[in-house]
C-alpha cells in the first residue's frame, strides 16, 4: 500500500481555489456512519477496512460545514513515542485541477503532528510512502527522512519539521 497523497500548498487555512478565499477549518474524530459510504461517493479507500480498527480516523471539515474534505488515520505507537500515518485522502471534489479546495493534504499531515503532539511525542510521525518519487516529494515538503526499513519507503518527520507544520496550519480542535 504506502501514502499517496498531494501536498498542493502551504495555508493556513484552505483556500477555495475559485475565489481564492480562505476558509477556517475543524478536525475531530470520525465516527462510523461519517465513513461508511465514501467508497460509493468516489473515495479512494475504504476506511472502514480491518487493518484500520486500531487506528484513530480524523475528518478535516470547514468550520461552518460538516462536508468532509479530507480524512487522516493514524495509529498510537506509545513504545517508539511516536504517530504511524496509516493513509491520508483528499476528498473527491478536492483533487486534480478542478478541485474545490487547496491545502488539503499539508492540513491532514499537520493533524497527525497535532496528535503526536497531545500524546507527548514532540510531534514524531512516521509514514510509509508508495514509492521513491513520494519519498523524495515528502522529504522536499515536509523535510521527512527515509529510514527504508521494516518498509522500503518507511519515512519520518521529526519533531522540529512537525513544529514547523504546526506553525503554518491552523484549525480548531474538536
Amino acid at each position: 500500500m504506502g501514502l499517496s497523497i498531494e501536498i498542493d500548498d502551504f495555508t493556513p487555512c484552505l483556500v477555495e481555489k475559485s475565489t481564492g478565499k480562505m476558509v477556517n477549518t475543524k478536525y475531530s474524530i470520525a465516527n462510523q456512519s461519517d465513513l461508511k459510504s465514501l467508497k460509493q461517493r468516489g473515495w479512494n479507500f475504504n476506511w472502514t477496512a480491518d487493518d484500520l480498527k486500531d487506528s484513530d480516523i480524523y475528518k478535516l471539515t470547514l468550520e461552518d460545514d460538516d462536508t468532509i474534505q479530507g480524512l487522516v488515520a493514524v495509529t498510537d505507537f506509545p513504545r517508539d513515542k511516536a504517530i504511524y500515518i496509516n493513509i491520508a485522502e483528499s476528498a473527491p471534489q478536492n483533487i486534480g485541477k478542478n478541485k474545490k479546495y487547496e491545502g488539503v493534504g499539508g492540513h491532514l499531515f499537520a493533524i497527525a503532528a497535532k496528535e503526536s503532539v497531545n500524546k507527548g511525542y514532540d510531534g514524531y510521525l512516521f509514514l510509509d510512502a508508495k514509492n521513491m518519487d513520494l519519498v523524495n516529494y515528502y522529504h522536499e515538503k515536509f523535510g521527512a527522512t527515509l529510514l527504508g526499513m521494516p518498509h522500503p519507503y518507511r519515512m519520518y518527520i521529526d519533531e522540529v519539521n512537525a513544529n514547523k507544520l504546526l506553525k503554518i496550519y491552523a484549525f480548531k480542535e474538536e
